[in-house]
């Protein structure tokens, strides 16, 4: 997730990625980095069979340099558009 400007990045797992992102877009925690920072937009996304693999690459990605997770998301996103309404439609 990432703000009007991508100028900030938020990494989280969850096993209801499309309830989860209408959570940071609708600010229901609003206390949450995602609130605080206006981290809105989906720009990048994977989907893994269990959630103990999704945790650990969490995890590389969260230690990861920012170079890092610019590069992940130019691969999969190079406009870096909000991905969150494409996956309404699938």
């Amino acid at each position: 997730m990432t703000n009007k400007y991508n100028s900030v990045l938020y990494t989280g797992v969850s096993s209801e990625l499309i309830s989860r992102v209408w959570d940071h877009k609708n600010k229901t925690y609003p206390k949450s980095f995602t609130a605080r920072y206006n981290c809105y937009k989906l720009v990048y996304y994977c989907f893994y069979t269990h959630i103990e693999e999704a945790i650990a690459i969490e995890k590389v990605i969260k230690g990861s340099s920012r170079e890092y997770k610019k590069q992940l998301v130019n691969a999969m996103n190079p406009e870096w558009k909000d991905l969150y309404d494409g996956l309404l439609e699938e």
